[in-house]
């Protein structure tokens, strides 16, 4: 019988161990960019990019190098003080993030990370640093973000500055191989809803995964930080529904899913076997484009998603 040649997204995908790699090779020549430590710091995005934001903002705050807030581009607050601001953009030409940087030309030091050096982002940033081997064809991101991702994480281990239980980033392509090859349980491939969970620098992951399947699967998802999950979001747990866990699972949590019924996911980093939650990311990915070709959908061009947000006389 013929086979189906794989989507965009799926070989994309399969290449971010290497990416991953490839990032912390080509880190000396984006140092530039990449924040001092000390500096107080806002990382912005839009989409996927501001999810990224989120986690690295986690783990530079919590690894000792300074005060680090995440935005989402559109709500930047232009009246806090930050010695550097940094922008996390596939295409170069978001719309929001393009107007920050603009808007901050001359009065802070910006710097972006890019796929692509021909677009405006490369005028308007101060420095930019560009991970044109790690672009994308299809328009759901995947490892455009991660090795973003990657770069910043190895900036941090470089400098001793990744907290405390972070594996480095040859250590986490290592897991993401393992990601790839690993099975995932039908149980999960026929759930109905599914709501993904993480605690510090993971719950930008789990945004992120939450985001990857409703633009791949438009699947029912859910987001939380961990310790949430009680306080409301397990009204929806139930038989049949998936609550996969980014990092170490919470006390207790465990035994809140079983007495309802619920699906339990928690296969980064519990203990020394387990993956990086950056890699279990990846097992994420590979869900979203399993249920899209399952109900029919193509995850290289989603509903109603273009590759980039490009605003028409929107003022920035």
């Amino acid at each position: 019988m013929p086979t189906t040649a794989p989507s965009l997204t799926a070989k994309e995908i399969a290449t971010q161990p290497d990416r991953w790699r490839q990032a912390a090779a080509v880190l000396p020549a984006c140092t530039a960019v990449l924040p001092r430590k000390g500096e107080r710091v806002a990382v912005v995005g839009c989409g996927t990019s501001w999810f990224m934001a989120q986690a690295y903002a986690a783990l530079r705050e919590s690894g000792g190098h300074g005060v680090t807030d995440a935005f989402a581009a559109s709500e930047f607050p232009y009246a806090r003080d930050y010695d550097r601001v940094l922008a996390i953009s596939r295409s170069g030409t978001t719309t929001e993030v393009l107007g920050v940087l603009n808007r901050l030309k001359g009065a802070t030091t910006t710097g972006a990370i890019t796929a692509d050096p021909a677009t405006p982002v490369m005028r308007v940033a101060d420095s930019v640093a560009v991970l044109d081997f790690a672009d994308e064809e299809s328009v759901v991101q995947t490892r455009f973000a991660t090795t973003a991702l990657a770069l910043l994480r190895a900036h941090l281990e470089s400098e001793d500055a990744l907290p405390v239980g972070v594996r480095s980033v040859v250590q986490t392509a290592r897991d993401a191989e393992l990601a790839l090859s690993a099975p995932l349980a039908a149980e999960v491939c026929g759930a109905e809803q599914f709501t993904f969970l993480g605690a510090g620098w993971t719950y930008g992951l789990a945004l992120e995964a939450g985001l990857k399947m409703r633009e791949a699967a438009g699947a029912w998802t859910e987001a939380y930080p961990a310790m949430e999950h009680r306080h409301g979001p397990i009204s929806i747990t139930a038989p049949g529904r998936v609550v996969w866990m980014f990092g170490a699972l919470p006390h207790g949590l465990a035994g809140d899913i079983a007495r309802v019924g619920g699906t339990l996911v928690a296969g980064s980093q519990d203990t020394a076997d387990g993956l990086d939650p950056l890699a279990d990311l990846v097992r994420a990915q590979r869900l979203a484009v399993t249920i899209a070709e399952a109900r029919g959908y193509d995850p290289d061009r989603p509903r109603n998603l273009t590759r980039s947000v490009v605003l028409e006389n929107s003022g920035v």
